[in-house]
């Protein structure tokens, strides 16, 4: 990892040069962009949350003048249609997503770029179409096992944020905080869209404190922004109620199939949304994987150290030297 004073930035802002919507069928189309150089190297970025979308800024991870880069709006969330909605949204229909979108854009192979749930989802195409994959970049390594829920939803980053925590909890009456994602899934799929908007927005606040190192007013608004909110939180508890549809340790077993292709994790030392842990626990089953540790990293793809990792890892696989 690069000292502080060497450390690469963000690519310029950038527009899409191509962008539409793709009915995926079963009531749902998704919105895409393609960034970057017309038969340039592929690549497809998957946005976290899930129920996030995509960025601008989540373009600039990648050299325009390099890369062919498609990112897209999963089922539910961003400028995708039906806005929020649970149905036919699983971690299995956006692996058939990316699939679709890997036949729409004609490439053969390409990069697969994801961070925090977009790590999981990476690993999830990775392992089911590996043959489709030339390299991974991941970030904040998220496998959906009962100890990461565990720690977001009953005890362990409770402990580093008391007292956004009590906020979190509270929002519910005392009999029911035993099971806060089914008590908060009640409220995001209430008839009422009062109580539908409160939650979501306790729920988004919640998140947008573990995934920040230092305070960030901004992002803490855009987080809790009626829209964002409602969209992540009722996704990822729709998500996180079915262990994202992942059998235990799915994603560990299953990374033999990751053999041979060649990867780089960039994770935060201290990112209290999904902990260093997990990255290890990959590592060790995917010996092949470059685990980069920022010392001073959290969660966030615009952390300095962060973005110093994850953009030196996209100029490799492009070829280009530092």
């Amino acid at each position: 990892m690069a000292e502080t004073a060497e450390r690469r930035t963000l690519y310029p802002p950038i527009e899409p040069y191509a962008s539409g919507m793709l009915d995926v069928g079963e009531g749902h189309s998704i919105y895409w962009e393609r960034c970057g150089t017309p038969g340039g190297k592929p690549a497809v970025f998957l946005h976290g949350g899930p129920g996030s979308g995509c960025s601008e800024g989540q373009r600039r991870q990648f050299d325009p003048a390099l890369y062919d880069v498609l990112l897209f709006d999963q089922r539910g969330c961003g400028r995708s249609q039906p806005f929020a909605s649970l149905e036919a949204n699983t971690t299995w229909h956006l692996v058939a997503d990316i699939e679709r979108l890997r036949v729409m854009a004609g490439h053969e192979q390409w990069l697969v770029f994801g961070g925090s749930w977009g790590s999981t989802l990476s690993l999830a195409y990775a392992q089911t179409h590996p043959e489709r994959v030339s390299e991974i970049i991941l970030r904040g390594i998220f496998l959906g096992s009962k100890a990461e829920y565990d720690w977001l939803y009953r005890y362990g980053a409770s402990e580093l944020y008391p007292e956004a925590w009590e906020d979190f909890s509270h929002h519910l009456p005392a009999d029911e905080r035993h099971d806060l994602l089914e008590a908060y899934h009640r409220r995001l799929t209430s008839e009422d869209a009062e109580v539908r908007l409160a939650a979501a927005k306790a729920w988004s606040m919640w998140e947008a404190v573990t995934v920040t190192l230092l305070p960030d007013p901004d992002m803490m608004a855009d987080f809790t922004a009626d829209d964002h909110a409602v969209a992540v939180a009722r996704i990822e508890n729709h998500f996180f109620r079915h262990d994202c549809w992942l059998e235990p340790e799915q994603l560990l077993k299953g990374a033999e199939r990751l053999r041979g292709i060649p990867g780089v994790i960039v994770q935060g030392r201290h990112d209290c949304c999904t902990p260093p842990a997990a990255a290890w626990a990959l590592r060790k089953v995917w010996p092949e994987v470059d685990l980069q540790i920022v010392p001073d990293g959290g969660h966030l793809y615009t952390e300095p150290g962060i973005t110093d990792g994850l953009v030196r890892a996209s100029d490799r696989f492009a070829g280009k030297v530092a």
